[in-house]
């Protein structure tokens, strides 16, 4: 149905000849899938002739057209999950990987840790980042959304003629919205623009979230029976956090004061949320004096917020008279927006409002309104607890060359011995004459003191540093805060991230480096020895190779957890995961329960990015199925027997892991680290391209840095993507596994893939990442680069990839096992060959005119376009 709606928008807005033209390449497109051998080359060379032969103009339009067509398949799929996910809680019986099934699982085999103790002690917490890879315009996905809203209408059973024809109507307008708004962003976003996009899917979707997750467990627990009418058994254990507006590592538009900003961004859309909710439920809460008298603690609460918020208490009381909890709440909604106006009345902060919510479901639950204290109401108790006045914790980063070179500037020593020193003790002073960089990390520690003071310390206590390489990386954070405040109280947790394959191997001893230090010790066990680490797979991967970084970030975390144990100390790994393969993405439930043994244990932290916040959160329905995936992966991942066969796997195949990653990473380093590489790279992908595509504030390279090693891992894993080839997320597997496959045998391969989950999962996403990759189309790119010689190594290891990957899965052809998922490919790829084939034309003319010293602007336009187009046909950027 959208597609018949997109060519009528095309043919209202250009005539028929225009949809003729796209209807004549989606069939050439769609007969070259179906030609094998010398057919397909013929097929090619008349499709390549088809798309060289249209005008300019014309061009343009039918990339567009491809475009919008995958914008609005990519909405029915949406749309056809959330009918599924629908459908599965109607027909009863519990849903994989859903709450009430994992549950179900859980309490069918005892252990050691009955549940309710593995609940009280689970953490996980998510992190938006902005990272620049949602490639659509905000104007794009609300013209989207509106669409979203129209087929619900339509859909709609108890729509009747009339209202169908009105949202038909609409649902053309809105098409036509969409084909009239323009694709690519004038402007680079700001981070205050990426702060903005993300308060939005708050105020859209997450604060709604919350409480339909929250209630799904406690149904999973209680039973339908007891859910809402009882003090949940169990304490919120989500946790949102983000780097939007935080993270200044290489983003040189994010500083102390742009913080500030987005901390109060955060402040002012949840607590405008958390009002609108009080006063919503508060005007529910009708129960009479006589029906549900008040708790003695409820009266002198009334009395304490009448006097608070002064003349506005005799008109609620006008309003409600009689009905002392409605009056109640509707007085704490009085405050909470004297507190977002920061008035007379104000709250001190999160707690003391929960403190108020508390006194009256207390106060319900005494007058035998246990249904009153614990439904709609425990719904804002649930949602004030996960994100208090602060939305969610803001994380600062950067690199930890910049806090050398502001130590060496500030005359601080560089050793971890003399920095825990002034952590502890200060003494020292700060110079009158300061580089900007130095003054600006030095207000950057004071802004995360004063945004503790104003929103709480949760508001921004983390402080990761990337690139951590030694101990005086994460006590030089702690000495220049003390320098930059003083005595001033305030808490900083310092987050060191490992990111390359070596950092990660010496991880541990540089732990064991910093439990030599004084300072740093009392830090730990002030915080009931509690520490996060930071694992960082995006460079991890670009470093070694897909194999190699995954191999090694498996030992590390195995690593670190072994070094928490016996230093008794509660490990949270924070995984710094990207949407793409490449960049450790794949299918989050089995990704965690492929941790390595003991490296769970009811924490988990990973970032979730470009996106991947908006495929994950924009509808309720999805975000509620994958917050319970998560959670059902991270409680069965914490339970002892998971635990102790991942143990038994892990020792039974480390000969084979170790060899396999040596090959692994042989093949790759052959491959980028080939002379002219980097050029070639350049050529054979949209690269130079994506780095002018205004999709986020930082920029695609590290500061200063012009070669392959400063390129960072999202424009890496982008430009593979567009050129079909993905090879961030398989290369080199095919070399690891044929090293196993001589030593030992295939059939060792075959036992690997049985009973080990992490080599498991690791074959799960490279076949997912081959399928959406294309030899036919891939050449084609390839052949622009002039290196034969580099075209056959890739040819090479993709052949021996799929060959060994197809025999251990035991499959004729890649997601022969996932019917639905290889439909979607195989139905989308004739689209994306169009689109693809497009950007290839428009590549050559634009680096011939460049060449010539043309004017480039329109073609640069038109490669981005495709850039958009293909993005959305794979489903994933970078």
């Amino acid at each position: 149905m959208l597609a018949s709606v997109l060519g009528e928008v095309l043919v209202e807005a250009h005539g028929r000849s225009l949809l003729e033209d796209v209807e004549r390449l989606r069939r050439a497109t769609i007969d070259l899938r179906g030609r094998r051998g010398a057919a397909a080359e013929d097929g090619l060379r008349e499709v390549v002739k088809l798309v060289e032969g249209l005008a300019p103009e014309r061009a343009e339009e039918v990339a567009r057209a491809f475009t919008l067509y995958f914008q609005l398949v990519n909405l029915a799929e949406e749309r056809q999950r959330v009918r599924m996910l629908r459908r599965q809680s109607r027909e009863g019986g519990p849903v994989r990987e859903s709450l009430a099934a994992t549950v179900a699982k859980l309490r069918a085999e005892p252990g050691p840790e009955p549940l309710e103790t593995l609940l009280a002690r689970l953490q996980i917490t998510l992190v938006l980042t902005a990272h620049p890879t949602e490639a659509r315009r905000r104007a794009v996905v609300e013209a989207l959304r509106g669409i979203s809203v129209s087929l619900d209408a339509l859909a709609d059973p108890r729509s009747g003629t009339g209202e169908e024809r009105s949202a038909a109507l609409r649902l053309r307008e809105q098409v036509t919205i969409l084909w009239r708004t323009a694709q690519i962003r004038r402007q680079r976003p700001t981070p205050i623009d990426e702060a903005l996009a993300v308060a939005a899917i708050f105020d859209e979707s997450l604060f709604r979230l919350v409480p339909c997750f929250c209630r799904e467990l406690e149904r999973s627990l209680a039973g339908d029976d007891e859910n809402g009418t009882q003090a949940p058994a169990w304490r919120p254990f989500l946790r949102w956090a983000s780097w939007v507006g935080a993270d200044r590592d290489g983003n040189p538009f994010v500083d102390h004061e742009v913080t500030g900003q987005v901390a109060e961004i955060n402040f002012q859309h949840v607590l405008l949320a958390l009002e609108a909710a009080s006063r919503r439920i508060g005007r529910s809460l009708t129960a009479s004096q006589e029906t549900t008298p008040p708790s003695a603690g409820l009266l002198a609460g009334l009395s304490q917020a009448a006097a608070r918020v002064g003349s506005a208490a005799a008109q609620i009381q006008q309003r409600a008279p009689g009905e002392p909890h409605r009056e109640f709440l509707l007085l704490v909604s009085e405050r909470l927006s004297a507190t977002r106006l920061r008035g007379p009345g104000s709250y001190a902060g999160a707690q003391e409002f929960l403190g108020d919510l508390v006194l009256l479901q207390e106060s319900l639950a005494d007058a035998g309104a246990s249904r009153l204290a614990y439904g709609e109401l425990q719904h804002l108790v649930w949602q004030a607890e996960s994100f208090g006045f602060h939305l969610a914790s803001l994380e600062v980063r950067q690199h930890s060359s910049v806090h050398r070179a502001a130590l060496a500037e500030l005359g601080l020593p560089a050793d971890a011995q003399g920095l825990d020193a002034i952590a502890r003790e200060g003494g020292a002073a700060v110079p009158s004459e300061l580089s900007g960089p130095t003054l600006e990390l030095l207000d950057t520690l004071r802004t995360v003191a004063e945004l503790q003071s104003r929103y709480g310390t949760e508001s921004c206590r983390r402080y990761v540093v990337s690139f951590t390489i030694g101990a005086a990386d994460i006590v030089a954070v702690r000495a220049l805060a003390r320098l930059a405040c003083g005595d001033r109280r305030m808490e900083l947790d310092v987050v060191p991230l490992f990111e390359t394959a070596e950092d990660l191997e010496r991880a541990p001893a540089v732990l064991d480096e910093l439990l030599q230090l004084p300072g740093w010790r009392a830090w730990l066990d002030a915080g009931g020895r509690c520490l996060e680490v930071m694992l960082g797979y995006s460079d991890a991967t670009k470093d070694a190779g897909f194999l190699a970084a995954n191999v090694a970030l498996n030992r590390a975390q195995a690593a670190l957890s072994a070094w928490a144990l016996d230093h008794d100390i509660a490990l949270t790994l924070f995984h710094g995961r990207g949407g793409a393969v490449g960049r450790g993405g794949g299918p989050a439930g089995r990704g965690i329960r492929s941790q390595a043994a003991g490296s769970v244990n009811g924490r988990f932290k990973v970032t979730e990015q470009g996106e991947v916040i908006f495929s994950r959160y924009a509808d309720a329905s999805i975000g509620l199925r994958h917050l319970e995936q998560v959670t059902s992966a991270v409680l069965e991942a914490s339970t002892p027997g998971t635990a102790a066969s991942l143990v038994t796997a892990e020792r039974r195949f480390e000969a084979e892991a170790q060899l396999m990653c040596a090959a692994s990473a042989r093949a790759y380093h052959a491959l980028v680290g080939s002379e002219g590489f980097a050029s070639f790279f350049e050529l054979v992908s949209p690269l130079e391209e994506i780095a002018s595509l205004p999709i986020g504030s930082r920029p695609v390279r590290r500061p200063g840095g012009q070669d392959l090693a400063d390129l960072r891992a999202i424009p890496w894993g982008f430009a593979w993507a567009q050129n079909r080839c993905n090879l961030p997320g398989w290369y080199g597997l095919g070399a690891g596994m044929e090293a196993v496959a001589s030593a030992y045998g295939r059939t060792r391969l075959n036992e690997m893939r049985s009973d080990w989950p992490f080599f498991a999962s690791l074959l799960g996403n490279a076949e997912m990442s081959l399928a959406k990759s294309d030899p036919m189309i891939a050449g084609l790119y390839l052949s622009l680069g002039g290196r034969p010689d580099l075209v056959a190594m890739v040819r090479l290891e993709y052949s021996r990839t799929r060959r060994l990957l197809l025999e251990v899965l035991g499959s004729g052809r890649l997601l022969e096992q996932h019917p639905v998922l290889r439909q979607a490919v195989d139905l989308r790829n004739p689209y994306v060959d169009a689109l693809s084939l497009l950007q290839i034309r428009f590549l050559r003319e634009l680096r011939s005119r460049r060449s010539a010293g043309a004017d480039t602007t329109r073609l640069e336009h038109l490669v981005l376009l495709t850039v958009n187009g293909v993005a959305a046909g794979l489903q994933n950027t970078g």
